[in-house]
């Protein structure tokens, strides 16, 4: 039986802004048995994180199955309270599954991830045709070594989202300040010719004058 180090369960993207919306997420599943097929991935969601509004993409030879979790205080959204979490999806192959050398994307569609800087893990159990159970259920801790089994993990990264919620006032407040000295610089030019102008008629008069007086 043999095994490639680097075919983990694996959550893309691994970064995301913390109080990101509509994203998706997807665990890939690579085959890294040489005498049995992945007939099956379940992914634990977090809790004590949860995110709202998980949706399944339906994957062609697979069937997925969810299980919710009730909060015990709902969550207040845009859309309303949410009390209702997902805590697991299971896919299971309905044909051969993956096999030797071949990975499977599995996505999710999310409605909101959670406003901190935190780490989502997904815990997840592959389960070979041969019986076999992989539990890809490690946290990886710092100053120790890379765990042989680690868990899925999205990292969510603070102050992202209001930098770049920021930004286009930032570019708004330079358009109208612009748009403000442009006006100002119209209005000097208005009073040049004006001026210009005055002084145009004043000397015509005075031609006039003088020659009324020869």
């Amino acid at each position: 039986m043999g095994a490639t180090a680097w075919a983990h369960v694996t959550v893309h993207p691994a970064t995301l802004p913390s109080g990101s919306s509509d994203v998706e997420l997807t665990f890939r599943c690579p085959n890294e048995r040489d005498d049995a097929n992945t007939v099956m991935l379940q992914v634990f969601f977090p809790t004590n994180l949860p995110l709202l509004t998980v949706d399944v993409l339906p994957v062609p030879g697979w069937t997925s199955t969810v299980q919710t979790q009730t909060l015990p205080k709902p969550i207040d959204t845009d859309d309303g309270p949410v009390s209702q979490i997902v805590s697991e999806v299971t896919w299971k192959a309905t044909a051969g599954g993956i096999a030797q050398g071949q990975y499977e994307d599995f996505d999710v569609a999310v409605g909101a991830v959670p406003d901190k800087a935190a780490q989502l893990v997904f815990k997840a159990l592959q389960t070979y045709s041969s019986g076999e159970i992989v539990r890809w259920i490690e946290v990886p801790e710092a100053g120790q070594p890379e765990p042989d089994t680690p868990a899925p993990i999205v990292t969510l990264t603070a102050g992202s989202s209001s930098t770049a919620a920021s930004t286009p006032a930032r570019e708004s407040s330079a358009a109208v300040n612009g748009g403000q000295s442009g006006t100002d610089a119209v209005s000097v030019a208005a009073l040049v010719v004006a001026s210009l102008s005055l002084a145009g008629v004043a000397w015509v008069g005075f031609v006039i004058r003088r020659r009324a007086q020869r």
